[in-house]
């Protein structure tokens, strides 16, 4: 099966899905290769919706983009993490 088919935008050399597994332990090679500290792969997903908040987009967005079920959830993690969106 293609990605074209499945509608995957990474996958094996075959088509199929990566492994989750096999994507975070290529994640940490590269971050180590880099001279990182050590970050989860799950992170960068909170860093991603930190900055889009910081630079103004709307909470709405974010939990779409984030795909919590609910604006309470997106609202309860960052208005902790940025206590201006709280005014």
């Amino acid at each position: 099966m293609s990605s074209k088919r499945s509608g995957l935008v990474f996958t094996e050399e075959n088509g199929k899905p990566l492994h989750p597994a096999d994507v975070t332990e290529h994640f940490k090679f590269l971050s180590k290769q880099a001279g990182l500290p050590p970050i989860r792969l799950h992170d960068l997903r909170h860093g991603a919706a930190t900055i889009a908040l910081a630079a103004g987009v709307e909470m709405k967005v974010v939990q779409h983009m984030l795909r919590h079920a609910s604006i309470t959830t997106t609202s309860d993690l960052y208005t902790n993490v940025l206590p201006e969106l709280g005014s």
